[in-house]
């Protein structure tokens, strides 16, 4: 018998938790899915990984590669509220930062603008006399009686978890560290400071990211606790990685240490995946669209990489306004995600329109063709009553859905709205589409990028099912429906790097900077990496440094960033930096201010290692003939439009080479590919369906 080298991925989502199981050997791959299940996340992980490898007849101890996780635990938690009851220790004279923020108004004319609540209230909020000077000095070392007031305090709070934040600890870390070590040993409680956390400038994007961490750490740390004791019971023989918003990965250890790093973790490893089609296919450009049952998201792909991010906005207020968040300071890829899924709900608004999302049905109760106790109508529902889905064969029949319930769900919205059931779930549908598409177009916009003509590949439960309508929008003319679409993002962790970014802010002007003191800062960001990196079993000979840095012309309030080079050594000289700068200033602003110096801010480092190339068993036969129906369906695509009989593929059946028309749908296990009239499909080697749109024919869509 053939060698076998099995790798499993597990991605938990708002809606659905998906698992793959590949091997690396043969290139074989078994994908499942199963509900998320919130309360208690590991039921859902334990419910699918058993079904995968049922399905694949693998035993546990045959697992023996590390498994990768990707999860949207943290986001939720935090969008929720269900965070734990966290204490924030800080400067004397501070205790009000995360009330006052950055004093920024994101919209200047609301009286009654709403910002979220903080992670951490300000009854939890505990002061203490230390003070380091902006240099770096101990002006205050804090004394044995106020650390000693300090741990009862946060004992009689009772708090889960503690968060330390002082006034210029990114320079000086000694009074945080001496208040955690103090803490660590006379309280049963994870500590995190923010030293560690986030050691940049701006007091308060570095407080709210060490108390967003802090939060966290309750959920997350007991969840990794059960899953590894569980893996290890069963007999798995792999660690886990946890996937990070970077799109790298890193050990369940220090994920449970900074799980904040973890806030973009599952939409990062649908760009990864991205990424890998991009460069199999070739393509230079490609927008990833990815929605499941509770968000969709959009990515840029150019030149085979996600773009990335320092900062990245959670728990906003309102989705759509920046500024109405938390802006944790953690390097994510750069994409845009609303709440636009499957679970998506329906509603008539103040004003007499009917509105879809962002509110979610989410896993439980679910829409309401799921039979769970939903009511409100969801976007699934529409898709259901449109003929876009089959009711009896979702999840490939283990999941059927209830058609009536869905009718009778949006035939109260229609009510409202004086229109007939069938208009209101096309309006449905029509309107989740322009909320992706407009979503979209303004994180190009945002980019400096035009995404007319742009290729779009499609994945996630829901993504195939609305992909042809947001390409139509988007003006784009080719559409990938890739292989175990409904999955991809749990692939896309198995194609990640081990890695990690790090960051610490020391502002000194480009041309003056003392190299010892700069090598220094980078000696320490190498070491931490080369430490994360070894706690994920990478050799030290294997990791990979890169280099960067947050720089402005002096006197201005806001960076950029600059990557300058590679190596284990600084690799660029001050004029090198300039120039870079230079470059990327005018490159977005379209000029440069001469004869002023540039200042460096935040000093960047990312360590790295290259990944094995995993290549999943792909070839298809080809096709002995054009592609045969298993049937056919009425299939409702916009307002006022008339059903149209449409054949149904299964995928299983299309051989390389196989071509057909829109309008079709094409129907596997885990999610369905809907064609839309004016669009054809060509079935690739790989067995993606590489759709084309042909405006002539769109006439009635």
């Amino acid at each position: 018998m053939a060698a076998t080298d099995w790798r499993l991925a597990v991605d938990i989502g708002g809606t659905f938790t998906d698992v793959v199981l590949l091997d690396a050997a043969s290139g074989r791959i078994v994908v499942d899915k199963t509900l998320t299940t919130p309360s208690a996340p590991l039921d859902g992980v334990r419910t699918g990984v058993t079904q995968l490898l049922a399905k694949a007849g693998v035993a546990p101890h045959e697992i023996t590669a590390p498994i990768v996780h990707a999860t949207t635990l943290i986001t939720n938690a935090l969008i929720e509220g269900k965070i734990g009851r966290s204490g924030l220790v800080t400067t004397k004279g501070f205790g009000d930062t995360l009330l006052i923020r950055d004093e920024h108004r994101y919209d200047m004319y609301d009286l009654q603008i709403e910002f979220p609540a903080p992670p951490i209230p300000r009854e939890l909020t505990f002061e203490l006399d230390e003070r380091v000077s902006a240099s770096g000095q101990v002006i205050v070392d804090p004394g044995e009686t106020d650390l000693a007031a300090l741990a009862a305090q946060l004992a009689d709070a009772q708090v889960e978890s503690v968060a330390i934040c002082f006034l210029n600890s990114y320079v000086n870390r000694a009074n945080e560290q001496k208040v955690a070590e103090y803490l660590r040993g006379r309280l049963a409680v994870p500590v995190c400071i923010s030293a560690d956390i986030s050691p940049q400038i701006r007091e308060y994007p570095r407080m709210i990211t060490t108390a967003c961490n802090a939060a966290t750490m309750p959920v997350i740390g007991p969840y990794l606790d059960e899953l590894q004791k569980w893996l290890s019971a069963e007999g798995f023989g792999g660690s886990v990685l946890m996937m990070l918003s970077n799109g790298g990965v890193v050990s369940a250890d220090d994920a449970a240490r900074a799980p904040i790093r973890l806030v973009e973790s599952g939409p990062a490893a649908g760009a990864l995946a991205g990424s890998w089609f991009a460069r199999r296919l070739g393509e230079e450009r490609l927008l990833c669209f990815d929605m499941g049952g509770t968000t969709a998201k959009a990515c840029l792909i150019e030149h085979g990489q996600p773009g990335l991010t320092n900062t990245f906005e959670v728990a906003r207020a309102y989705r759509f306004k920046k500024g109405s968040g938390f802006p944790v300071s953690v390097p994510s890829v750069d994409l845009v995600e609303i709440g636009a899924g499957g679970g998506s709900l329906g509603r008539v608004d103040q004003f007499g329109l009917l509105k879809v999302g962002p509110e979610s049905s989410g896993a439980e109760p679910g829409p309401a063709s799921y039979g769970r106790g939903g009511t409100e109508p969801a976007v699934t529902d529409t898709d259901v009553l449109l003929g876009l889905l089959d009711p009896a064969a979702f999840l490939g029949g283990d999941m059927p859905l209830d058609a009536s319930l869905a009718e009778s769900a949006i035939a109260r919205v229609a009510e409202q709205l004086g229109l007939s059931t069938i208009d209101t779930a096309a309006g449905m549908h029509e309107i989740v589409n322009q909320n992706m598409a407009a979503a979209a177009r303004m994180h190009a916009v945002e980019m400096g990028v035009d995404l007319r003509g742009v290729t779009v590949i499609a994945f996630g439960g829901a993504g195939p099912v609305h992909a042809c309508g947001v390409a139509d929008l988007l003006e784009s003319n080719r559409l990938i429906f890739p292989v175990n679409a409904s999955v991809l993002s749990a692939f896309g962790t198995l194609v990640s790097p081990v890695r990690i970014d790090l960051a610490r802010s020391l502002p000194r002007m480009i041309d003056t900077i003392d190299p010892a003191e700069r090598d220094a800062l980078l000696d320490e960001l190498r070491a931490e990496g080369r430490r994360v990196l070894s706690a994920a079993g990478v050799p030290d000979d294997a990791v990979q440094f890169r280099y960067g840095v947050d720089a402005r012309y002096s006197g201005q309030g806001n960076e950029i960033t600059i990557w300058v080079g590679e190596g284990d050594e600084w690799p660029a000289s001050p004029s090198d930096v300039t120039d870079a700068f230079d470059r990327e200033y005018r490159r977005i602003y379209g000029l440069t201010i001469p004869d002023v110096k540039v200042e460096a801010v935040t000093w960047r480092l990312s360590a790295s290692a290259t990944t094995t190339v995993v290549e999943p068993s792909s070839l298809l036969a080809a096709a002995d003939g054009p592609p045969q129906p298993i049937g056919h369906r009425p299939m409702v695509f916009g307002r006022g439009i008339p059903a149209v009989d449409s054949p149904v593929y299964r995928r299983s059946d299309l051989g390389a080479g196989a071509r057909f028309d829109g309008p079709a749908v094409v129907e596997e296990r885990e999610t369905t590919s809907v064609v839309r009239p004016g669009w054809s499909v060509e079935v690739a080697t790989d067995g993606s369906l590489i759709a084309t749109r042909d405006r002539s024919k769109q006439g009635a869509s």
